[in-house]
C-alpha cells in the first residue's frame, strides 16, 4: 500500500522570490513610464527620416560612402527625389538608380521605362513587368555571403558578396549571377536597348556593408558603369513633433504635449498597482509532498502493462539488458562490450556451453507467457553463477 509522507510545516516569513513577484509589476510599469517619456523625444530628434540607401545619409542604411567612392572614380552622383526629375536627368551616358521600387506606382515605372536608359533596381521590387520586362520574381532568401557563378564581369572581378533577399526567374538570353535555391538573386540582360540589372537586396551598398567581403567592387562594378548615376531617393520626411529646425530649445520643449499626460496615467496605474500587490490575501497554503511508490510496485506495474499489451518481446528485452547490465562488471567488461565477449566470457566463468549462454542472453522472443517465466529463471541462474565463481 502506498506511503504518504506527512506534510511539512511552511513558513510564511517574506523571501527574496515573493519579493521579486511582488514588486515586478512596478517595476515594468515603470519601464512603460520611461521609454513612454524617452522614445517621443528621440523619435522627434531632427535629421531621422526614412531615407533608406540615400547617397546624402551616412547612418548605417545610408549610401553616402558609396556615393564617395563613386565620386573619387570620376563618376558624377546626382540625387534626385522625384521620378519625373529622375527622367528628365536621363541621358545615353547615364544610369539609372533606383534603390525601392515599393513606393513607384505604376505610372512612376512606366516614365522610368520610356526614359530608355541603362537602370539598375536594387532591392525590394514591384512594377518588374515594366521596369524589366521577363524578370519574375521567385522565392525570399536569406541575404548571406554568396560566390558569383557566373560570367558577368563585374560580378566576377568583386568575388563574393553580401546578397539575398528575392531569387529571381530570368528570361532567356539573361545572365544571372549569385544563386540562391536554384536561382539567380542578381539578373541582367537587355530590355528594348536598355541594360537593366535586377538585384534582389541592396544591403551591400548600404554605409554597414559595403566594407564587406567584396560588396564595395560588386556596388562600384554596378553603379559606375557610365559617367553619370541619376540616384533616385524617398524625399526627406519632415521630424514629427517638431516645429520649425529645433535649435535652442530645452529638452522639455521637445516632449511632445501628450506625455505628461501619459505619465500622469501611468503614474496613477503604478500606485493601484503598489496597492493590489501589497496585499496579503492569507497564509501560503501548506501542500502535501508527491507520494512514495515502491520498486516492486513499479515493477509489478510495468509487468501487468507488458502482459496486457501482450508485449513478451519487450519485456524479455527488458530482462536481458537489465542482466547484461549486472554481469558485464563482474565479468571485468565495460557496458559496451560486444555480444560475441560477453558470451565468451560468461562461458569462460560459468563452464555452461556457449551456445546456451547466447540463446539466454541474446536468444529470440518468447513465444508465449510460459517461454518468458522459463527465460527469466535462465537468466536468474546465470546471473547467480557469475556472481558466485
Amino acid at each position: 500500500m502506498s506511503a504518504v509522507t506527512p506534510p511539512t510545516s511552511v513558513s510564511t516569513s517574506p523571501t527574496a522570490g515573493s519579493v521579486w513577484r511582488g514588486g515586478r509589476g512596478v517595476l515594468v510599469i515603470a519601464l512603460l513610464v520611461l521609454v513612454t517619456a524617452v522614445v517621443p523625444v528621440l523619435l522627434s530628434s531632427p535629421g531621422t527620416g526614412d531615407r533608406p540607401l540615400d547617397p546624402a545619409d551616412s547612418s548605417l542604411q545610408g549610401g553616402k560612402a558609396l556615393a564617395q567612392l563613386l565620386r573619387r572614380h570620376g563618376v558624377s552622383v546626382e540625387r534626385v527625389e522625384s521620378v519625373s526629375a529622375m527622367a528628365a536627368s536621363a541621358g545615353p551616358d547615364s544610369q539609372l538608380l533606383i534603390g525601392d521600387t515599393v513606393a513607384l506606382s505604376a505610372d512612376d515605372a512606366r516614365v522610368i521605362a520610356a526614359s530608355g536608359g541603362d537602370r539598375l533596381i536594387a532591392g525590394p521590387q514591384t512594377h518588374l513587368d515594366i521596369l524589366a520586362k521577363g524578370v519574375l520574381t521567385g522565392k525570399d532568401v536569406r541575404s548571406r555571403s554568396r560566390e558569383p557563378g557566373c560570367a558577368l564581369p563585374e560580378a566576377t572581378r568583386a568575388g563574393s558578396a553580401f546578397v539575398g533577399g528575392v531569387s529571381f526567374v530570368a528570361p532567356a538570353g539573361a545572365t544571372g549571377c549569385y544563386p540562391a535555391a536554384g536561382r539567380p538573386t542578381l539578373v541582367r540582360h537587355t530590355v528594348d536597348g536598355a541594360t537593366v540589372t535586377v538585384i534582389g537586396d541592396s544591403a551591400f551598398m548600404t554605409n554597414m556593408r559595403l566594407a564587406e567581403d567584396g560588396n564595395a567592387a560588386l556596388a562600384l562594378n554596378l553603379t559606375g558603369a557610365k559617367p553619370r548615376l541619376i540616384w533616385l531617393t524617398a524625399p526627406e520626411k519632415p521630424a514629427t513633433g517638431v516645429t520649425g529646425t529645433g535649435e535652442g530649445k530645452t529638452l522639455g520643449e521637445l516632449i511632445p504635449d501628450a506625455v505628461p499626460w501619459a505619465m500622469l496615467q501611468l503614474a496613477v496605474a503604478v500606485a493601484v498597482v503598489a496597492v493590489w500587490r501589497g496585499r496579503r490575501l492569507g497564509p501560503v497554503v501548506a501542500e502535501r509532498l508527491p507520494v512514495v511508490v515502491r520498486a516492486s510496485e513499479t515493477v509489478e506495474g510495468r509487468g501487468r502493462l507488458y502482459r496486457a499489451r501482450r508485449a513478451r518481446d519487450r519485456a524479455a528485452q527488458a530482462l536481458r539488458a537489465a542482466a547484461i547490465d549486472r554481469m558485464a562488471p563482474r565479468l571485468g567488461l565495460p557496458l559496451t562490450a560486444s555480444p560475441e565477449e560477453i558470451v565468451a566470457a560468461a562461458t569462460v566463468r560459468t563452464g555452461r556451453e556457449a551456445p546456451e549462454v547466447r540463446s539466454a542472453l541474446y536468444g529470440p522472443a518468447p513465444a508465449d507467457d510460459g517461454a518468458l517465466v522459463t527465460l527469466a529463471g535462465q537468466l536468474d541462474t546465470l546471473e547467480r553463477q557469475v556472481r558466485d565463481s
